[in-house]
């Protein structure tokens, strides 16, 4: 690994760990009465309001100038994020949270095969670079699905359940019941899926165009909380929804816009204009991993062989794709999403879409 992919990799890192934690306050929130949409919309507007002054102070020297296109290219990121967290959720209503956490690993998948449409990643078949991130790509993804769907003997077993395992082993059968609509709940995991991809996309490209990070992870915030604000405003109708009174409800909120919409984000934003969206979306299977540790070392959750297996597998084939990257950037056949000006005269195919939004 090269010393340019160092920093990106242990902020990745730091940012799945940040999800997984964000995961479980979230849970702890929700549980305790609280809707997802209104969760989603106090962590947007926390964080929007602690983005503003940072990204004014950050980017004081080297702000780029807003335009009514770049506003508006804004506007659509915070449009795709929000209508990908509001099909994920209904999908894993409709359908379970085992099946939402494997399709959501598709989302590398999609981000590579767009990614390769729109040319923001060089794909040549008799490069060895380009074969390792394909190779690469399947067998993380394949990994994540043996994570998520087998489960095998258990390796390390903890001697009983917690009153919380039991809540959610309890749970977990209660969303298996024949009344789950698996089709639908399957296709809007699948749209999720594309809307998250698309989203690591056009935000490649906006990058481009406005290299300043914390300003667009700070537009992105606001405009997804104010989109959040309004469907939540037509679909809760009680104003007790919108009380933060309760602690559990307060400290997961506050999580969520310091670890979640702002360190997250912009953590994977900054890594996304260094190395592009394929590298980013990789991490998702990665963090199944953290996710498995974290259950067994804080929640003592049983470590099964397929944990292990699917573990090695994303292992394997995340160090293929930065085998792939390293190789890249070593021979100068890596296109830079980061760089204002491309190296070809070509405008992307992806560019020409947003500016005609």
């Amino acid at each position: 690994m090269g010393p340019r992919l160092a920093a990106p990799v242990a902020g990745m890192v730091m940012a799945e760990c940040a999800q997984v934690g964000l995961m479980i306050v979230g849970k702890a929130a929700m549980s305790n009465g609280m809707s997802n949409l209104i969760f989603v919309f106090y962590s947007n507007a926390f964080a929007s309001l602690l983005l503003l002054p940072a990204s004014l102070l950050f980017h004081r020297s080297e702000r780029p100038p807003l335009t009514p296109s770049l506003v508006f290219q804004f506007f659509v990121l915070g449009l795709l994020g929000c209508s990908a967290q509001i099909l994920g959720y209904a999908g894993i209503n409709y359908s379970s949270p085992t099946l939402g956490s494997a399709l959501l690993n598709l989302i590398p998948a999609f981000t590579f095969i767009l990614a390769v449409i729109f040319r923001l990643e060089r794909l040549d078949w008799s490069s060895a670079s380009s074969l390792a991130k394909c190779a690469g790509t399947m067998v993380c993804i394949a990994g994540a699905f043996i994570v998520t769907l087998y489960k095998g003997p258990a390796i390390v077993t903890t001697s009983s359940l917690s009153n919380l395992q039991t809540e959610v082993f309890n749970l977990h059968h209660k969303l298996l019941t024949p009344e789950s609509n698996w089709v639908l709940g399957g296709l809007l995991l699948v749209a999720d899926c594309v809307m998250t991809s698309s989203w690591l996309i056009v935000q490649a490209s906006v990058l481009k165009k406005y290299p300043a990070e914390l300003i667009i992870v700070f537009f992105y915030c606001f405009f997804v909380a104010i989109q959040s604000a309004a469907i939540s405003f037509f679909v809760e109708g009680k104003t007790s929804a919108w009380s933060l009174k309760d602690n559990m409800r307060l400290m997961a909120v506050l999580y969520s816009a310091v670890f979640g919409s702002a360190f997250q984000v912009g953590i994977s934003t900054w890594c996304l204009r260094r190395t592009g969206p394929v590298f980013v979306s990789m991490f998702k299977p990665v963090g199944i991993v953290i996710a498995a540790v974290a259950g067994v070392l804080f929640l003592g959750d049983n470590f099964y062989l397929g944990s292990l297996v699917g573990s090695v597998a994303i292992v394997v084939g995340f160090y293929s794709v930065m085998w792939g990257k390293a190789k890249e950037e070593k021979t100068g056949l890596a296109t830079s999403v980061g760089n204002v000006e491309p190296n070809n005269k070509k405008v992307p195919l992806l560019e020409t879409i947003v500016e005609e939004m």
